[in-house]
Parts: structure tokens; sequence; C-alpha cells
């Protein structure tokens, strides 16, 4: 007779196959010898034209490996800053293109690839590039944003996307809350499939809204518009654990003074109504605070309690009696999701909840996620990324689809299965 964790894993398995059931996937499709667009998210960031983190282009590489061992031509797209429609010299593929080389160029096996990078993204002159070359060879378009069409999602310039190849790959699973015409409009035109990135993100983040028992979410950050996820949380978490800015909003509409911390006044009314629902029993809150009177690195502090903050001084990070109750809950946790910072980690001496919370994961069992830019950024900042059982490549991605909200790029893959799946049953 199976126990209630194995009946709940039995569900949530059969639920990621009904889910898998409404795309198509690489390993069930005929993608021998074809000539393959892949989108990929390699908006990373540079420094005299070399790229200083390359974690989202080494995230794409199983996916190329992949096409390539179906000896497929791949086709590679991306944008890279906000140019806005214009040429921008500075904002060109090309040490994109360079550091993807180095990686793939390390592997002995890949020895044969041939690389060619572009100078446009469409034209006649590019398609006969393609067209002419060998099967295992990578092209790199230029900045898809260089065209204002885009973002605004133009059919013409998607159109135009497609007839550089013959399937579609979307492994860009940091833009596929975009509406976009390499993202969106492009699936309308060619059979389209997830990338394994795209594939991992969605079953790995499917965990946290479909979560083992007991869930705990741990929420913090400096943006306080996250009402959406807040409520999404409530539902699936038995236990809400609050940092970050965000708590300043929750502790004011208690009546708490906060001191000169960062507020604004439609937070605490949005707090207040979360605070008179029935869920709000599941809102754990600090009780001490690291404050600082001067919003500096070199500060002085000291610890007060949630209640004895001072008129002139900001709280900018938990105290240990918080850490000490955080861990508490947490150490009962089957799944953690954790989405936003806990203290001001940008400087050191307010970094030790973000950095002491994510060790301790490390010592727990539980399934543990992390999504949201600013998350992210803490934990690979303090290496933090090997306690978790997945750490997301998207900030708005991956805070949309864990608001349990449809991701546009995700609900086009599924349309496109819809309209070609007779075809390449």
């Amino acid at each position: 007779m199976l126990v209630g964790a194995e009946v709940q894993t039995l569900l949530y398995t059969k639920k990621v196959f009904l889910t898998r059931m409404k795309r198509f996937t690489l390993e069930n499709f005929p993608l021998e010898n074809k000539t393959v667009f892949l989108r990929v998210d390699y908006n990373v960031p540079l420094e005299k034209e070399k790229v200083v983190d390359d974690n989202k282009i080494r995230s794409s590489l199983p996916t190329i490996r992949y096409l390539l061992q179906k000896n497929c031509k791949i086709v590679l797209a991306t944008h890279l800053g906000n140019p806005a429609g214009k040429v921008d010299a500075k904002l060109k593929v090309n040490p994109l293109f360079s550091r993807l080389q180095e990686l793939l160029s390390k592997e002995k096996k890949w020895n044969i690839i041939q690389f060619i990078k572009l100078n446009d993204c469409i034209g006649k002159e590019i398609k006969a590039k393609i067209a002419e070359s060998k099967p295992k060879t990578i092209f790199m378009l230029e900045n898809l944003r260089f065209y204002r069409e885009e973002e605004t999602n133009d059919v013409f310039f998607a159109h135009s996307l497609a007839q550089l190849a013959e399937v579609y790959v979307n492994d860009a699973f940091a833009v596929s809350h975009r509406k976009h015409a390499s993202v969106d409009a492009i699936t309308k035109y060619l059979p389209s499939l997830p990338g394994l990135l795209l594939e991992t993100e969605i079953q790995q983040l499917s965990l946290a809204l479909n979560p083992k028992k007991p869930a705990i979410w741990i929420m913090g950050g400096a943006k306080l518009n996250k009402i959406d996820l807040i409520k999404q949380a409530l539902k699936k978490a038995d236990y809400l654990l609050i940092g970050g800015a965000l708590a300043f909003s929750f502790l004011r509409a208690k009546g708490i003074n906060m001191g000169l911390s960062k507020l604004d006044p439609e937070s605490v009314k949005i707090a207040a109504k979360i605070l008179k629902s029935e869920a709000a029993k599941k809102i754990i809150l600090p009780v001490d605070f690291v404050a600082a009177a001067d919003f500096s690195p070199h500060a002085q502090t000291e610890i007060v309690k949630y209640n004895h903050l001072q008129d002139q001084q900001t709280a900018l990070d938990l105290g240990p009696e918080t850490v000490s109750l955080f861990k508490q809950y947490l150490r009962k946790a089957h799944t953690i999701v954790w989405n936003g910072p806990l203290g001001y980690f940008e400087w050191a001496k307010f970094a030790h909840s973000t950095k002491e919370i994510g060790r301790f994961l490390g010592k727990l069992t539980a399934t543990a996620i992390c999504g949201g830019g600013e998350t992210v950024e803490a934990v690979r900042k303090f290496r933090l990324e090997h306690y978790f059982t997945h750490v997301s490549t998207g900030g708005g991605a991956a805070l949309m689809f864990l608001s349990g909200q449809e991701l546009p790029g995700i609900t086009a893959l599924e349309n496109n299965y819809q309209k070609f799946k007779r075809k390449f049953r």
C-alpha cells in the first residue's frame, strides 16, 4: 500500500507527464539533419567586451550538444541589453559567440564543429550562408533587439527569422515571459519544441506549485510589488518566512515603527489586507534586525527588536534571533522555495542572514528551489548554488511561473503542438 509521500510523488510524476504531452520534446521529435533555430538567453554582463558571468551560456550547452549529436545545423539567436531597435556596437554579440566557442572547443568531441558569426538576423545573404553550410555548423545571429520588431512581436520579422530554419527550439526560459517575435510569433511558422533547459525549469519550478509537504516559502528582496507571488505562496506553503524590505510593509501594517526603512504606502495597504485574511497565520515575520543610523557599508550597527527601531534607524539585515527562528521552520520542510535576499546583501556587513540561511539549506534533505533575479544574484555571489536542488536562470519568468501565471513562451509551444502534432506523430 502506498503511503502519503509516495502517492504525492506518483501524482506529481503523472502531472508532469501529462503536461509534457501538451508539447513536443527533443527526444520524441525527428531532428536528424535538421536546421534548428535555437533561441537562447545570453543576456549576460560584459566588461571590456568580455563575458563576466557565463552561467547562462553554460546552461544552454546540453541542448546544443544534443542537437549536434543529431547532426543538426544550429542557428543561435539571443538579445543583449536594450538597444531599443538601434544598432549599438557595445551590444554586438561577438563576446558571447567567442565565449561559446571557447567552451565547446574544450570538448574534443566537437572539434569538427564550424562556428560562423553572422552580421545580421535576417535577409537573403544570411539565409544563403546557412543553407550552404554543412551539418554541425553553429551560427550566431546578431542581437535580435537591434530590430524594434523583436519586442513588438512583429509577425513579418518572426516569419523572416523562421525562414532560416526547419525547426524552432526555445531554450530561453528567462525571456519566456515576454511576448517577443523570437519567443512567440515565430512559433506560428515552424514546428516548435522546448530545449532541455526550458524543460528542466518547468519541471523543477513545478515542484514548488505541487510541493511535497510541509512546504516553506522564503520571501524577501527590495521590490515590494510581489502581491501575486505572496498570494500563491499562501496557497501552496504551510509557512511563509518574510525578510528583506518586504517585511517592513507587514510590520508597518501592524502599526510598528520602521524608522527610515524602505516603505511605500501602497505596499503597506496591501500588507494590511493580507494580514486580515485567514491565510495570514502562515506568515512568519522577523523578530529582530541589524539596524544602522547611517546608510553606509561601514555604518555602526546594533541588533534591535522588531518593535524597537528608532526614528533615525534603518533595518538592513535580519537579526540573529530571526535567523534562528527561520531555521526552526526550515528544519521541518520537505519543499523550500526562496525568492528575495533577506538583507541588503550588496554590502558584506548586511549579507549575513542571506548567507547563513543559504548555507543552512545545504544541511537539509528538502527540495530547495531558488528563483528571481536578485535571489540568484545573491546565491551566485556567495557561491551557494550547490545547496539548492534548482537555481532558476529566469528572473521575471521564474516569478511569473511561481505566481501561477501562464508564460507566453510556454503557451506558444503548447499552441504549436496542437497545430503541428498530426504532421509529426
